[in-house]
């Protein structure tokens, strides 16, 4: 729950998720649909797929045991490198490094070399026994991470305050390296058609072809070329949305009918739906009901 998601956001899931599935084979045995809802409002729901068909393979082949090598860990669905490093350092207490965008930075600072030039891997297996010469490894990991987020901040960093600046080339050089990294966003531009009825009902699809709201219950949407008018179809408004990486500017059309396209489903505006639905579409839900 915390890739990529404010702790603050989380607390509640987190408390609410455990209260529910409160070990490995309660959780394996739930389905998709009751996974999606308790996860709904987080985003990135690949993660909460891929942690319904972990702690499946965990009770099936695992005998609810975490494997205790990085290969094997790495099998698990949505475990990579990071994840299967920080499970062992965390949970086996095994001398490992959980190589984040902190952790890199603290590196190339120290060293005061850009991250493109640094293999990290080399780089910690060469000073391993610099690094790990505790028996705290599961701390240490944790630390290493929290530094780089408290101290070794990518803006204004507490370069005098750090215990690390007698040493630090960064620190010392006159000629710093820049880590700060701004995040590159990519704009985007999509029409929304949505048919609704008089009984405050809006069609809804899974059929979208659009590939990061793939899977999701949605209107017909399609990636705008321009934004003529849409023959047939009444335009609502125009709005932005966030996805990530994503600024979506989105124009939204309707037309109220009783007939929808076979592989459509009614939906109630309400919000009040047992299944599954996306912030993105409830944001939808909310623009469509100021027509009633």
């Amino acid at each position: 729950m915390l890739q990529q998601t404010q702790v603050k956001t989380v607390i509640p899931y987190f408390k609410k998720f455990t209260k529910k599935f409160k070990t490995l084979n309660s959780l394996s045995k739930s389905n998709q649909r009751e996974i999606l809802k308790m996860w709904e409002g987080l985003g990135y729901y690949r993660r909460a797929r891929n942690l319904l068909a972990c702690s499946i393979e965990l009770v099936n082949n695992y005998n609810l045991k975490l494997p205790k090598t990085l290969k094997e860990l790495k099998k698990l669905p949505g475990v990579g490198n990071y994840t299967a490093n920080a499970l062992l350092g965390l949970v086996y207490n095994k001398p490992t490094l959980a190589v984040d965008g902190n952790v890199k930075r603290v590196f190339s600072r120290y060293l005061n070399k850009s991250e493109n030039k640094i293999n990290f891997d080399k780089l910690i297996e060469k000073n391993k026994k610099k690094l790990f010469n505790t028996n705290r490894n599961a701390e240490f990991l944790e630390a290493f991470m929290e530094f780089g987020a408290l101290v070794c901040k990518p803006k204004d960093p507490n370069c005098h305050t750090c215990c690390l600046n007698k040493t630090c080339k960064y620190f010392k050089s006159n000629n710093k390296i820049k880590s700060f990294r701004k995040k590159m966003m990519k704009n985007k531009d999509y029409d929304i058609f949505c048919y609704i009825n008089k009984n405050r009902q809006i069609a809804l699809t899974k059929n979208s072809q659009i590939s990061f709201l793939k899977d999701f219950n949605l209107p017909k949407i399609k990636e705008a070329k321009n934004f003529s008018k849409k023959q047939s179809w009444k335009f609502l408004k125009n709005y932005k949305n966030s996805i990530s990486n994503l600024k979506l500017n989105i124009n939204l059309y309707y037309k109220f009918s009783n007939k929808i396209p076979s592989m459509y489903k009614w939906y109630s505006l309400r919000e009040n739906n047992e299944e599954f639905i996306p912030s993105f579409t409830k944001k939808i839900f909310r623009q469509v009901s100021t027509l009633f």
